[in-house]
């Protein structure tokens, strides 16, 4: 069909295909160029004539470039391909090429008629880096699958896993299997033989609530005294149960498992924080106290969101871990994010395991608790009432204005005491500086009024 064309309309041709023409003599040197691409600048710089074609290709690849051209001189007319890198300095890129070599029928010059592979190129090296990606997180997925089949093959319980809507196991441990079978005959992919009320009725408060039931369901055989937990999860569209059994008429109480049930039943909060004060884990108590569902949304978050007037009734608290390890009563005020609040009693411990040590706080309620100090019969004027409430959350020069003297000096005590005395602290929470807290104390005859 080409043949039919002229040479003007075949090389109007070439020219809308091709990115690189050259037209080149027998010993390899360029005659005639044209750079037809533009996104090719480095190459329309080029020398082209009057040099070799060889010089300007990638030094790897000029064997391959000799070895074509040479073949295209052999066999005239027919057209060699050959895909080569030209490159030019050190400063420029790499120019992947796929050239054609054609030698006349007179074996006296070779054209070479290039096309630019960058995008080819590219698109090579994305589908390469691709599938490393995808090697790496396959062996990397390999290897968490292995860490937990052990691990699971390690704990002295029986664990599976087993689907949400057929209650077929998916996964099973060799305990599982001695536990809930008898004889050599496996668990996975059968249904569940554990189906008692008790148990379907674990299954269900985890599913519906979303968290974690625990309870005593019975044994396969009618023997009373599997402790169950199951834990629903969501895995993509999917639905599991996490279920861990164990034997509960042959299992001792171990120190950690009552330790860990007191902290979860305990009367009073447990909150155990890191020493930026940020909560690490808490009990059912302190969450009913914040008026709260779920123990993540407290974990994470600072303690003075919900602890102290201010943020330096924890700072004080945690100053006081740091250097005694130790803090008993400390005075402190909770309050909820629907605007309540409790006066509360905090003693707290230092536990240093490793780098990072921690605080375990103990809060109790004393809203309701009657002193020497404060009896019943005790009434302060409700102005008075409203001031020393105040304290800590306003700055002392506010205070003053809408109060007298004694009133100032009723707020400075009843800071003092807030802080245990910390004068540093209480001129902090009265929005005063250490200076002014020591004039006023002179003022006021509290203490001996002498700086610390």
């Amino acid at each position: 069909m080409l043949q039919q064309l002229d040479s003007n309309a075949v090389a109007t041709v070439l020219e809308a295909i091709a990115d690189v023409q050259l037209r080149l003599d027998t010993q390899g040197y360029c005659v005639d160029a044209s750079i037809t691409n533009p996104e090719l600048p480095d190459l329309l710089r080029l020398p082209w004539r009057g040099n070799n074609w060889l010089d300007f290709c990638a030094s790897h690849h000029r064997e391959r470039a000799q070895a074509a051209f040479n073949k295209a001189l052999k066999y005239p007319g027919q057209p060699v391909r050959v895909d080569l890198e030209h490159v030019w300095n050190e400063v420029s890129g790499v120019y992947p090429m796929r050239y054609r070599l054609v030698a006349s029928p007179s074996a006296d010059v070779v054209i070479a008629i290039g096309e630019d592979m960058r995008a080819f190129s590219d698109l090579r090296q994305q589908l390469v880096n691709a599938q490393q990606a995808m090697e790496q997180d396959y062996w990397a997925l390999r290897q968490v699958e292995t860490r937990y089949r052990r691990l699971i093959e390690l704990t002295s319980d029986a664990v599976l896993m087993v689907d949400a809507h057929t209650q077929r196991v998916l996964e099973a441990n060799t305990k599982a299997v001695e536990l809930l079978t008898e004889g050599p005959a496996g668990l996975v992919g059968r249904a569940l033989p554990v189906i008692a009320p008790e148990f379907q009725r674990l299954l269900d408060t985890a599913r519906d609530n979303n968290t974690t039931a625990n309870g005593l369901v019975p044994s396969p055989d009618g023997q009373p005294g599997l402790d169950t937990t199951v834990m629903f999860m969501r895995q993509g569209g999917d639905q599991r149960y996490l279920i861990r059994m164990s034997d509960a008429g042959n299992r001792a109480f171990s120190s950690d498992a009552c330790l860990a049930e007191a902290f979860r039943t305990a009367p009073d909060a447990i909150v155990q924080i890191d020493t930026s004060g940020q909560i690490i884990s808490c009990n059912d108590i302190f969450l009913s106290w914040l008026s709260l569902d779920n123990e993540d949304q407290v974990i994470g978050r600072n303690l003075d969101n919900w602890l102290g007037r201010s943020t330096v009734d924890v700072s004080v608290l945690l100053n006081n871990l740091r250097d005694q390890k130790m803090v008993k009563l400390y005075a402190a005020l909770l309050h909820n994010g629907l605007g309540s609040h409790a006066d509360v009693e905090i003693s707290g411990v230092t536990i240093e395991r490793g780098e990072h040590p921690r605080h375990a706080l103990f809060i109790r309620d004393i809203s309701r608790r009657m002193t020497s100090d404060h009896p019943l019969t005790e009434h302060l004027p409700r102005s008075i009432e409203q001031v020393t409430e105040r304290v800590g959350r306003l700055p002392l020069k506010e205070l003053v204005r809408e109060s007298t003297d004694i009133i100032e000096a009723l707020c400075i005590e009843a800071a003092l005491k807030l802080t245990r005395d910390n004068r540093a602290s209480a001129a902090e929470m009265l929005g005063l500086s250490r200076q002014s807290l020591y004039t006023k104390l002179r003022r006021y005859g509290i203490g001996d009024g002498a700086e610390d």
